[in-house]
Protein backbone atom coordinates (compact mmCIF):
# COMPACT_ATOMS: atom_id res chain seq x y z
CA UNK A 1 0.00 0.00 0.00
CA UNK A 2 2.80 2.28 1.08
CA UNK A 3 4.52 1.59 -2.15
CA UNK A 4 0.98 2.47 -4.37
CA UNK A 5 0.71 5.95 -2.81
CA UNK A 6 4.37 7.15 -3.86
CA UNK A 7 3.75 7.57 -7.18
CA UNK A 8 0.45 8.97 -6.29
CA UNK A 9 2.35 11.66 -3.50
CA UNK A 10 4.95 12.89 -6.20
CA UNK A 11 2.29 13.62 -8.90
CA UNK A 12 0.36 15.38 -6.26
CA UNK A 13 3.69 17.32 -5.27
CA UNK A 14 3.91 17.88 -9.06
CA UNK A 15 0.40 19.57 -9.25
CA UNK A 16 1.21 21.31 -6.41
CA UNK A 17 4.47 23.02 -7.77
CA UNK A 18 3.12 23.70 -11.46
CA UNK A 19 0.35 25.60 -8.91
CA UNK A 20 2.47 27.22 -7.35
CA UNK A 21 4.46 28.90 -10.10
CA UNK A 22 1.38 29.74 -12.15
CA UNK A 23 -0.07 31.25 -9.06
CA UNK A 24 3.30 33.17 -9.25
CA UNK A 25 3.54 33.67 -13.09
CA UNK A 26 0.11 35.68 -12.39
CA UNK A 27 0.79 37.48 -9.81
CA UNK A 28 3.95 38.85 -11.52
CA UNK A 29 1.68 39.65 -14.75
CA UNK A 30 -0.95 41.31 -12.14
CA UNK A 31 1.92 43.39 -10.35
CA UNK A 32 3.75 44.50 -13.77
CA UNK A 33 0.04 45.57 -15.47
CA UNK A 34 -0.56 47.64 -12.09
CA UNK A 35 2.31 49.43 -13.29
CA UNK A 36 1.84 52.71 -14.24
CA UNK A 37 5.16 54.36 -15.38
CA UNK A 38 6.54 54.44 -18.85
CA UNK A 39 9.04 51.44 -19.95
CA UNK A 40 12.17 52.93 -18.60
CA UNK A 41 15.73 52.13 -21.03
CA UNK A 42 16.80 50.11 -18.36
CA UNK A 43 14.23 47.06 -19.02
CA UNK A 44 16.20 46.64 -22.47
CA UNK A 45 18.76 44.82 -19.57
CA UNK A 46 15.85 42.18 -18.88
CA UNK A 47 16.64 39.77 -21.76
CA UNK A 48 19.81 39.98 -21.75
CA UNK A 49 20.16 39.47 -17.81
CA UNK A 50 17.99 36.72 -18.12
CA UNK A 51 19.67 34.88 -20.36
CA UNK A 52 23.08 35.20 -18.11
CA UNK A 53 21.09 34.09 -15.79
CA UNK A 54 19.31 31.19 -17.42
CA UNK A 55 22.52 29.70 -19.01
CA UNK A 56 24.51 30.06 -15.59
CA UNK A 57 22.00 28.34 -14.04
CA UNK A 58 22.04 25.65 -16.90
CA UNK A 59 26.40 25.34 -16.47
CA UNK A 60 25.67 24.75 -12.48
CA UNK A 61 23.85 21.40 -13.56
CA UNK A 62 25.57 21.08 -16.43
CA UNK A 63 28.88 20.74 -13.49
CA UNK A 64 26.96 18.48 -10.95
CA UNK A 65 26.40 15.80 -13.84
CA UNK A 66 29.77 16.03 -14.70
CA UNK A 67 30.63 15.18 -11.50
CA UNK A 68 28.72 11.99 -10.92
CA UNK A 69 30.12 11.19 -14.44
CA UNK A 70 33.61 11.05 -13.48
CA UNK A 71 32.61 9.48 -9.89
CA UNK A 72 31.18 6.63 -12.16
CA UNK A 73 33.77 7.01 -14.31
CA UNK A 74 36.05 6.09 -11.09
CA UNK A 75 34.12 3.52 -9.54
CA UNK A 76 34.23 1.46 -13.05
CA UNK A 77 38.33 2.21 -13.13
CA UNK A 78 38.26 0.50 -9.55
CA UNK A 79 36.54 -2.20 -10.78
CA UNK A 80 38.51 -3.20 -13.96
CA UNK A 81 41.49 -2.62 -12.10
CA UNK A 82 40.32 -5.58 -9.14
CA UNK A 83 39.22 -7.58 -12.03
CA UNK A 84 42.76 -7.74 -13.99
CA UNK A 85 44.28 -8.64 -10.92
CA UNK A 86 41.77 -11.52 -10.72
CA UNK A 87 42.48 -12.50 -13.91
CA UNK A 88 45.91 -12.52 -14.12
CA UNK A 89 45.72 -14.50 -10.61
CA UNK A 90 43.58 -17.21 -12.57
CA UNK A 91 45.90 -16.98 -15.88
CA UNK A 92 48.72 -18.13 -13.06
CA UNK A 93 46.32 -20.86 -12.02
CA UNK A 94 45.69 -22.07 -15.12
CA UNK A 95 49.53 -22.55 -16.66
CA UNK A 96 50.03 -24.24 -13.62
CA UNK A 97 47.45 -27.01 -14.13
CA UNK A 98 48.83 -26.79 -17.90
CA UNK A 99 52.38 -27.46 -16.62
CA UNK A 100 51.22 -30.36 -13.95
CA UNK A 101 49.04 -31.95 -16.62
CA UNK A 102 52.14 -31.92 -19.48
CA UNK A 103 54.41 -33.56 -16.93
CA UNK A 104 52.51 -36.32 -15.67
CA UNK A 105 51.22 -36.87 -19.30
CA UNK A 106 47.58 -37.86 -20.28
CA UNK A 107 46.07 -40.98 -18.95
CA UNK A 108 45.25 -42.67 -21.94
CA UNK A 109 42.90 -45.76 -21.20
CA UNK A 110 44.08 -48.83 -23.04
CA UNK A 111 47.97 -47.80 -21.69
CA UNK A 112 47.20 -47.84 -18.45
CA UNK A 113 45.46 -50.76 -18.65
CA UNK A 114 48.24 -52.95 -20.47
CA UNK A 115 51.55 -50.55 -18.20
CA UNK A 116 51.26 -53.66 -15.61
CA UNK A 117 51.21 -51.38 -12.96
CA UNK A 118 49.29 -51.48 -9.38
CA UNK A 119 45.40 -51.03 -9.85
CA UNK A 120 45.16 -48.92 -7.00
CA UNK A 121 48.37 -46.45 -7.88
CA UNK A 122 46.53 -46.54 -11.43
CA UNK A 123 42.97 -45.34 -9.86
CA UNK A 124 44.79 -42.36 -7.81
CA UNK A 125 46.26 -41.68 -10.59
CA UNK A 126 42.85 -41.43 -12.98
CA UNK A 127 41.11 -39.67 -9.99
CA UNK A 128 43.95 -36.76 -9.72
CA UNK A 129 44.04 -36.05 -13.64
CA UNK A 130 39.94 -35.91 -12.93
CA UNK A 131 40.26 -33.27 -10.12
CA UNK A 132 42.96 -31.36 -12.61
CA UNK A 133 40.65 -31.59 -15.27
CA UNK A 134 37.39 -30.55 -13.55
CA UNK A 135 39.13 -27.24 -11.68
CA UNK A 136 40.70 -26.37 -14.84
CA UNK A 137 37.70 -26.08 -16.33
CA UNK A 138 36.08 -24.21 -13.46
CA UNK A 139 39.06 -22.01 -13.69
CA UNK A 140 38.60 -21.24 -17.33
CA UNK A 141 35.09 -20.68 -17.23
CA UNK A 142 35.67 -18.15 -14.00
CA UNK A 143 38.04 -16.78 -16.57
CA UNK A 144 35.92 -16.53 -19.46
CA UNK A 145 32.77 -14.57 -16.88
CA UNK A 146 35.90 -12.08 -16.02
CA UNK A 147 36.59 -11.65 -19.63
CA UNK A 148 32.97 -11.15 -20.28
CA UNK A 149 32.57 -8.83 -16.96
CA UNK A 150 35.78 -6.81 -18.05
CA UNK A 151 34.44 -5.98 -21.49
CA UNK A 152 31.07 -4.81 -20.21
CA UNK A 153 33.13 -2.80 -17.83
CA UNK A 154 35.01 -1.08 -20.70
CA UNK A 155 31.80 -0.33 -22.66
CA UNK A 156 30.50 1.43 -19.79
CA UNK A 157 33.09 3.35 -19.17
CA UNK A 158 33.31 4.65 -22.89
CA UNK A 159 29.62 5.77 -22.51
CA UNK A 160 30.57 7.22 -19.03
CA UNK A 161 33.42 8.92 -21.11
CA UNK A 162 31.23 9.82 -24.28
CA UNK A 163 28.74 11.41 -21.98
CA UNK A 164 31.58 13.51 -20.52
CA UNK A 165 32.60 14.86 -23.52
CA UNK A 166 29.21 15.76 -24.21
CA UNK A 167 28.73 17.56 -21.11
CA UNK A 168 31.66 19.39 -22.28
CA UNK A 169 30.55 20.75 -25.28
CA UNK A 170 27.16 21.58 -23.62
CA UNK A 171 29.59 23.60 -20.89
CA UNK A 172 31.64 25.30 -23.28
CA UNK A 173 28.50 25.95 -25.73
CA UNK A 174 26.57 27.48 -22.59
CA UNK A 175 29.94 29.25 -21.54
CA UNK A 176 30.12 30.97 -25.23
CA UNK A 177 26.41 31.79 -24.39
CA UNK A 178 27.09 33.45 -20.95
CA UNK A 179 30.06 35.96 -22.43
CA UNK A 180 27.74 36.75 -25.65
CA UNK A 181 25.09 38.00 -23.50
CA UNK A 182 27.61 39.61 -21.26
CA UNK A 183 28.96 41.16 -24.03
CA UNK A 184 25.38 42.74 -25.14
CA UNK A 185 24.98 43.67 -21.58
CA UNK A 186 28.04 45.60 -21.50
CA UNK A 187 26.70 47.36 -25.17
CA UNK A 188 23.41 48.53 -23.79
CA UNK A 189 24.55 49.42 -20.60
CA UNK A 190 27.16 51.85 -22.72
CA UNK A 191 24.45 53.20 -24.55
CA UNK A 192 21.74 53.72 -21.93
CA UNK A 193 24.89 54.86 -18.99
CA UNK A 194 23.81 58.93 -19.12
CA UNK A 195 20.22 57.65 -18.81
CA UNK A 196 20.90 55.33 -15.72
CA UNK A 197 23.13 57.87 -14.09
CA UNK A 198 20.39 60.53 -14.67
CA UNK A 199 18.11 58.25 -13.59
CA UNK A 200 19.49 57.41 -10.70
CA UNK A 201 19.41 60.72 -9.47
CA UNK A 202 15.70 61.46 -9.56
CA UNK A 203 13.67 60.49 -7.00
CA UNK A 204 10.47 58.80 -8.76
CA UNK A 205 12.71 56.29 -10.31
CA UNK A 206 13.45 55.09 -6.30
CA UNK A 207 10.40 55.44 -5.41
CA UNK A 208 9.08 53.71 -8.45
CA UNK A 209 11.57 51.12 -7.61
CA UNK A 210 10.50 50.85 -4.28
CA UNK A 211 7.01 50.70 -4.96
CA UNK A 212 6.99 47.91 -7.26
CA UNK A 213 9.01 45.55 -5.09
CA UNK A 214 6.31 46.82 -1.98
CA UNK A 215 3.36 45.45 -4.94
CA UNK A 216 4.93 42.08 -5.35
CA UNK A 217 5.35 41.61 -1.49
CA UNK A 218 2.07 42.61 -1.15
CA UNK A 219 1.10 39.82 -3.58
CA UNK A 220 3.12 37.26 -2.36
CA UNK A 221 1.76 38.14 1.53
CA UNK A 222 -1.79 37.38 -0.20
CA UNK A 223 -0.94 34.12 -1.43
CA UNK A 224 -0.18 31.16 0.88
CA UNK A 225 2.77 29.82 -1.29
CA UNK A 226 4.71 28.25 2.02
CA UNK A 227 3.31 25.42 4.28
CA UNK A 228 6.54 26.06 6.59
CA UNK A 229 6.14 25.56 10.42
CA UNK A 230 9.41 26.86 11.38
CA UNK A 231 9.58 28.98 14.28
CA UNK A 232 11.90 31.65 11.93
CA UNK A 233 11.62 34.29 14.78
CA UNK A 234 13.71 32.64 16.90
CA UNK A 235 16.85 32.95 14.83
CA UNK A 236 16.83 36.42 15.47
CA UNK A 237 20.62 37.32 16.29
CA UNK A 238 21.54 33.92 14.69
CA UNK A 239 21.43 34.20 10.94
CA UNK A 240 24.80 35.82 8.36
CA UNK A 241 24.46 37.87 5.75
CA UNK A 242 23.89 35.80 2.77
CA UNK A 243 27.37 37.30 0.99
CA UNK A 244 30.93 37.73 2.13
CA UNK A 245 31.54 41.39 1.03
CA UNK A 246 31.81 45.30 2.12
CA UNK A 247 28.18 46.97 3.63
CA UNK A 248 28.23 50.03 1.21
CA UNK A 249 24.73 50.98 2.51
CA UNK A 250 22.78 50.18 5.40
CA UNK A 251 19.46 50.46 6.19
CA UNK A 252 17.69 53.52 6.48
CA UNK A 253 20.73 55.37 4.58
CA UNK A 254 20.06 58.13 2.18
CA UNK A 255 19.31 56.99 -1.19
CA UNK A 256 19.71 59.17 -4.11
CA UNK A 257 19.78 63.13 -4.11
CA UNK A 258 16.61 63.75 -2.95
CA UNK A 259 17.61 61.04 0.43
CA UNK A 260 14.86 58.44 0.17
CA UNK A 261 15.55 55.94 3.00
CA UNK A 262 17.20 52.42 1.78
CA UNK A 263 14.98 49.65 2.69
CA UNK A 264 18.14 47.33 2.52
CA UNK A 265 21.27 46.48 2.91
CA UNK A 266 23.98 46.72 0.01
CA UNK A 267 27.07 44.53 0.31
CA UNK A 268 29.24 44.98 -2.31
CA UNK A 269 31.07 42.04 -3.47
CA UNK A 270 33.12 40.74 -6.99
CA UNK A 271 30.66 39.20 -9.59
CA UNK A 272 29.95 35.49 -9.33
CA UNK A 273 29.95 34.98 -5.67
CA UNK A 274 27.94 32.25 -4.03
CA UNK A 275 24.53 33.58 -2.35
CA UNK A 276 23.38 31.62 -0.02
CA UNK A 277 20.21 31.34 1.77
CA UNK A 278 19.53 33.16 5.66
CA UNK A 279 17.60 30.33 6.80
CA UNK A 280 15.45 27.23 5.81
CA UNK A 281 12.71 28.11 3.11
CA UNK A 282 11.02 28.21 0.08
CA UNK A 283 11.77 30.24 -3.35
CA UNK A 284 8.67 32.19 -3.74
CA UNK A 285 9.99 34.75 -6.58
CA UNK A 286 12.74 34.05 -8.81
CA UNK A 287 12.92 36.68 -12.15
CA UNK A 288 14.17 39.96 -13.55
CA UNK A 289 12.46 42.68 -11.80
CA UNK A 290 13.10 46.37 -13.40
CA UNK A 291 15.36 48.30 -10.52
CA UNK A 292 16.51 45.06 -8.98
CA UNK A 293 17.63 43.30 -11.52
CA UNK A 294 17.68 39.39 -11.14
CA UNK A 295 15.65 39.09 -7.81
CA UNK A 296 14.60 36.21 -6.05
CA UNK A 297 12.67 35.79 -2.88
CA UNK A 298 12.57 33.43 -0.38
CA UNK A 299 9.86 32.93 2.36
CA UNK A 300 10.87 31.32 5.62
CA UNK A 301 7.38 31.03 7.27
CA UNK A 302 5.85 33.14 10.10
CA UNK A 303 5.01 35.18 7.07
CA UNK A 304 8.79 36.55 6.99
CA UNK A 305 10.82 37.39 3.98
CA UNK A 306 13.86 37.20 2.65
CA UNK A 307 15.20 39.42 -0.70
CA UNK A 308 18.03 39.10 -2.85
CA UNK A 309 18.55 41.69 -5.93
CA UNK A 310 20.72 42.64 -8.11
CA UNK A 311 22.11 38.76 -9.17
CA UNK A 312 24.05 38.19 -12.18
CA UNK A 313 22.22 34.45 -11.61
CA UNK A 314 19.49 32.85 -10.18
CA UNK A 315 20.31 29.02 -9.21
CA UNK A 316 16.57 28.44 -7.80
CA UNK A 317 13.30 28.67 -9.33
CA UNK A 318 9.63 29.30 -7.81
CA UNK A 319 8.64 26.46 -5.22
CA UNK A 320 12.27 25.08 -4.42
CA UNK A 321 12.86 24.06 -0.93
CA UNK A 322 16.47 25.42 0.22
CA UNK A 323 18.59 25.18 3.11
CA UNK A 324 20.23 26.92 5.54
CA UNK A 325 23.37 28.20 3.42
CA UNK A 326 22.55 26.40 0.25
CA UNK A 327 23.57 29.09 -2.53
CA UNK A 328 20.66 30.38 -4.74
CA UNK A 329 22.10 33.20 -6.62
CA UNK A 330 25.49 34.48 -7.49
CA UNK A 331 26.73 38.04 -6.85
CA UNK A 332 26.11 40.87 -9.62
CA UNK A 333 25.03 43.98 -11.37
CA UNK A 334 22.05 43.39 -12.71
CA UNK A 335 19.04 45.65 -13.13
CA UNK A 336 21.28 48.99 -14.09
CA UNK A 337 23.35 49.01 -10.73
CA UNK A 338 26.28 50.47 -11.16
CA UNK A 339 28.51 48.15 -8.42
CA UNK A 340 28.74 44.16 -8.25
CA UNK A 341 27.22 42.84 -4.90
CA UNK A 342 24.33 42.12 -3.66
CA UNK A 343 21.29 44.28 -2.55
CA UNK A 344 19.85 42.45 0.75
CA UNK A 345 16.14 42.70 2.08
CA UNK A 346 14.25 41.22 4.96
CA UNK A 347 10.85 41.86 5.59
CA UNK A 348 7.98 40.98 8.15
CA UNK A 349 4.23 41.17 7.14
CA UNK A 350 5.24 43.07 4.06
CA UNK A 351 7.29 45.59 5.88
CA UNK A 352 10.87 46.00 5.78
CA UNK A 353 13.22 46.09 9.04
CA UNK A 354 16.95 46.02 9.21
CA UNK A 355 18.82 43.20 8.36
CA UNK A 356 21.88 43.63 10.70
CA UNK A 357 19.78 43.40 13.66
CA UNK A 358 19.36 39.57 12.88
CA UNK A 359 22.77 38.63 11.93
CA UNK A 360 25.87 37.94 13.27
CA UNK A 361 28.59 40.47 12.44
CA UNK A 362 32.05 39.21 12.61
Amino acid sequence: MVAAALPAQAASQDEKLKALRGRIEAMTAEVEKKEGSQREVRDALRDSERAISNANRALARLAAEAREVRADAARIAAQRGSLKGQISKREAGIERMLLAWSAGGAPDALRVALSGNDPAAIGRALHYFGHISRAAAAVLAEQRAAVAEIEQLASEAQSRADRLRAIEQASRADRDKVLREREARRRVLHSVAADIRKNRREIRVLKADEARLARLVEAIGRSEFSALKESFSALRGKLRLPVRGELTQRFGAPRGAAGTEAKGVFIRAPQGQPVRSIAKGQVVYADWMRGFGNLLIVDHGERYLSIYANNESLLKEPGDAVAPGEPIATTGSSGGNEETGLYFEMRHLGRAFDPLSWVKLK
